[in-house]
C-alpha cells in the first residue's frame, strides 16, 4: 500500500476486482455502440422525405377556425422548410387555401402544427398535404 497525504487513507497497489469488471463492461458497451453506429452508417440508404399528414382537431377561435394536425416524416432523412398546405373545397371550387412552414421535420419523427381558416371547415372538404421542402 502506498501512503497518502491523509494518515487515515491508503491506496491499494492492485485495483479491486469490481473496478476491473466495471471497466470491462464499459469497454464492451462502447465497442457495441461504435459497431452499431458504423454498421448503420455503412448499410442504411438515405431515402427522400416521405410525409404523412393527419388532422387531429378543429376549434373555433376568434377570427376563424383552427385545424391542428400532425406531420410525420417516415423516411430517414431530414427535410427543412417544409410547406404544408391546407385547402378547403366545395365540389371542384377552392374556397380557401392556407400554407404553414415547418423549419425542420427530422427523419423518422413527428411534428405538430395548426392552420387557421376564416371559413368554417365543417362546411367544406379539407385537404392537408406537403407541397415542398428543401434539403438542410
Amino acid at each position: 500500500m502506498s501512503p497518502s497525504r491523509h494518515p487515515l487513507h491508503t491506496e491499494a497497489d492492485n485495483p479491486h476486482w469490481l473496478e476491473w469488471l466495471t471497466g470491462l463492461i464499459s469497454l464492451i458497451l462502447i465497442a457495441l455502440l461504435i459497431g452499431y453506429v458504423s454498421w448503420s452508417a455503412l448499410t442504411e440508404q438515405m431515402e427522400p422525405p416521405e410525409f404523412a399528414i393527419e388532422a387531429t382537431g378543429m376549434a373555433h377561435v376568434p377570427g376563424g377556425y383552427r385545424i391542428t394536425f400532425d406531420i410525420e416524416n417516415r423516411a430517414n432523412s431530414t427535410a427543412a422548410a417544409v410547406i404544408v398546405r391546407g385547402e378547403l373545397t366545395r365540389g371542384e371550387e377552392s374556397v380557401e387555401s392556407v400554407d404553414v412552414t415547418f423549419d425542420y421535420v427530422p427523419g423518422q419523427s413527428q411534428s405538430s402544427g395548426a392552420i387557421l381558416f376564416s371559413t368554417d371547415p365543417g362546411s367544406a372538404q379539407l385537404t392537408l398535404r406537403a407541397i415542398g421542402y428543401t434539403d438542410p
